[in-house]
């Protein structure tokens, strides 16, 4: 049975004022299925509309169209129902209050939820043993780190027990070792052995290689394809990708023209520009590259061959990088 299922949603946004107005289209007739028991990725650069999806799920947006079902029933005809079986953890920490405790804030989501002091105690004390927070649990949550406060924010969502789990770049912002737990946490307790259904929001290559049985694409807003990590390397099975860092600028076009090219991103960090080619042959475009980049005396840092990963994957399908932003932050 499908957990979720989403048909033909879209959303709009209008932005500025007067004649500046203009209309932004967050979601265009998405539509995908989510099986029971599965983690789900959406896998997509900043600003492509996965945080507006993950919000109408949630029944927090109410979209210009199209339906989504939760074990058959509309959420939105049983918004209220949805809510209680649905966990929502978004990335940031706007979704608690920094001068109450871990304890106290669980309590008062709890209140929302409508449970019995001894049901909401017993599960304080479960999830923040299970989540290592115990021994910080009367602190005040202002005094926590970013992962500390992840790891309530995730306690928040599983206060419930609920049978949906909607987790919106669940690792944003962490350092290695707590975006690490996370995983495992969702991997191995959510998954393995409590079963949850989990959709998972990312623009981390890596985190959705490693969690997801399946894998939908999204690109401004339109559902690009849903695959397995596995079945989407496939895509390019006998194509080379180049990866090129170096110091300096280049025009896209100018690698775009190179026979044999078939995919170019470029992506600017800390003054260093990593260029990825895929390429039939990258042997053969390798010296025609390196002669671009060093027209203007841009230095060459490193130069590798790859194997595909589903970055690669979302580069030939759409000639964006999951690094990139498609377009104007719709979810501020």
């Amino acid at each position: 049975m499908d957990a979720l299922e989403i048909k033909d949603l879209t959303k709009k946004f209008r932005r500025g004022k007067g004649l500046k107005k203009k209309e932004i289209l967050a979601l265009d007739s998405a539509s995908f299925a989510i099986h029971e028991g599965e983690i789900f990725g959406l896998l997509g650069p900043n600003g492509a509309g996965k945080t507006t999806l993950v919000r109408c799920i949630a029944t927090l947006l109410i979209p210009d169209k199209g339906k989504i079902f939760l074990f058959g029933k509309d959420v939105f005809e049983n918004s209220l129902w949805a809510r209680g079986n649905i966990g929502l953890l978004t990335s940031g920490e706007r979704t608690l209050y920094w001068k109450l405790s871990a304890v106290d804030n669980l309590k008062f989501f709890a209140a929302l939820y409508g449970m019995t002091p001894k049901e909401r105690d017993k599960r304080i004390d479960y999830l923040l043993e299970l989540l290592g927070l115990k021994d910080v649990a009367n602190e005040r949550v202002e005094k926590y780190s970013s992962g500390m406060k992840q790891k309530l924010s995730l306690a928040r969502a599983l206060l419930h027990d609920p049978k949906v789990l909607l987790l919106d770049e669940p690792t944003l912002g962490l350092d290695p070792g707590f975006a690490r737990f996370i995983r495992n946490f969702i991997k191995e307790e959510l998954r393995e052995k409590y079963k949850k259904t989990i959709l998972l929001t990312t623009h981390y290559m890596e985190e959705a290689d490693e969690l997801c049985d399946r894998v939908a694409f999204i690109d401004k807003g339109k559902i690009i394809d849903v695959k397995s990590p596995a079945e989407y390397k496939k895509e390019i099975p006998h194509k080379e990708v180049l990866e090129i860092k170096f110091i300096g600028v280049i025009e896209k076009s100018a690698i775009e023209k190179i026979p044999t090219v078939e995919s170019v991103s470029l992506f600017y960090e800390d003054d260093i520009t990593t260029l990825k080619i895929i390429a039939r042959h990258s042997e053969d475009i390798l010296s025609e590259a390196l002669n671009i980049i060093s027209k203007d005396n841009n230095k060459i840092l490193t130069i590798n061959n790859l194997k595909a990963t589903l970055e690669d994957v979302f580069i030939y399908l759409t000639g964006t990088s999951l690094k990139e932003d498609t377009r104007e932050s719709l979810e501020e």
